[in-house]
């Protein structure tokens, strides 16, 4: 071929990509959300990946926390296109759990969606109907009861809960949560209806309470009673979490993110003065541990005192 033909086939293949990047780009949200669909169809179809194939609901439970946690680590970050990054896989995992079950003739990702848009519909009455909410406690409320009235009616239809018990105001709080999550969530929905105290002073002495009880079994209450009332005062503390309007969870991650970063900046110390941190003595370790507090709290006053600065 001429070469002047060439430049010009390598300047037509070069506009088409473009051309063809920027349609990319120009996809509404659906289209988008079908191609992911598709692909992940075509992963999963006879000749796809067979690491894809494999996968059923039970092996893919790991990953779905995994995304989930991962995408609150990059809230945590502030970066955009991480945030952006983690949502798509989490994304993901919904539709993947989708497609399996699509394949199994139990339900489609239209059906996901289009149950969770007619829920939102349905219980926001208050947009999309004539009920009235004034504040935010009056939609939680209201919330509530419609949910309520959704387990209900289910039930009448022949849904019943896996235990084949009558409706209760805590239905919905799966076991399956992390704890903490599932302590939080059991007291928001008591707190909802009024089951709750009137500030924050009672959760703390009820803490106060059971921190006493648990002494009482640490003399002789034998060690199912000391995992009992060790319970017990998680249980409080998560509930003054909850009143302060604190995600436990994400509090407890904070705090081990913290002890993580001190207790690597004790070991980077101890190396530094031709150590290794296992073989100091406790004394020694302590007096790392308080040299490590009082450098990150010269810091953050090093920062607060900038921020002022620029203002």
């Amino acid at each position: 071929m001429p070469a002047h033909r060439k430049q010009k086939s390598k300047r037509a293949k070069k506009g088409a990509g473009r051309t063809r990047s920027a349609q990319m780009k120009q996809l509404t949200p659906g289209e988008w959300f079908e191609k992911l669909v598709a692909v992940q169809a075509r992963l999963r179809a006879p000749k796809g990946c067979p690491w894809d194939r494999e996968q059923t609901h039970q092996s893919l439970r790991t990953y779905l926390l995994e995304e989930a946690y991962e995408v609150l680590e990059a809230l945590d970050t502030g970066d955009d296109a991480k945030l952006a990054e983690e949502m798509g896989d989490l994304l993901l995992q919904i539709v993947f759990h989708s497609q399996i079950a699509q394949e199994q003739g139990r339900f489609t990702v239209a059906e996901v969606i289009r149950g969770i848009h007619d829920k939102m519909i349905r219980r926001h009455p208050h947009v999309f109907g004539d009920a009235r909410a004034g504040n935010s406690a009056e939609v939680l409320r209201n919330w509530e009861q419609i949910k309520a009235e959704e387990r209900r009616t289910s039930k009448e239809h022949g849904k019943r809960d896996r235990q084949g018990q009558p409706a209760s105001l805590l239905d919905g709080v799966s076991r399956a949560l992390p704890a903490t999550l599932e302590g939080f969530q059991l007291t928001r929905k008591a707190s909802r209806i009024g089951f709750d105290w009137d500030d924050s002073a009672g959760v703390i002495a009820k803490i106060e309470e059971e921190r006493a009880e648990l002494e009482t079994a640490l003399k002789g209450g034998g060690q199912q009673k000391i995992e009992e009332e060790m319970g017990d005062l998680l249980f409080a503390a998560v509930n003054l979490a909850r009143f302060l309007h604190v995600d436990p969870e994400i509090a407890l991650k904070k705090a081990n993110a913290k002890f993580s970063r001190r207790f690597r900046a004790m070991e980077a110390r101890a190396r530094e003065s031709g150590r290794e941190f296992k073989n100091l003595s406790r004394e020694e370790m302590e007096a790392l541990w308080d040299a490590t507090k009082d450098a990150e709290g010269k810091g953050s006053m090093r920062e607060w005192a900038k921020t002022q600065a620029r203002q």
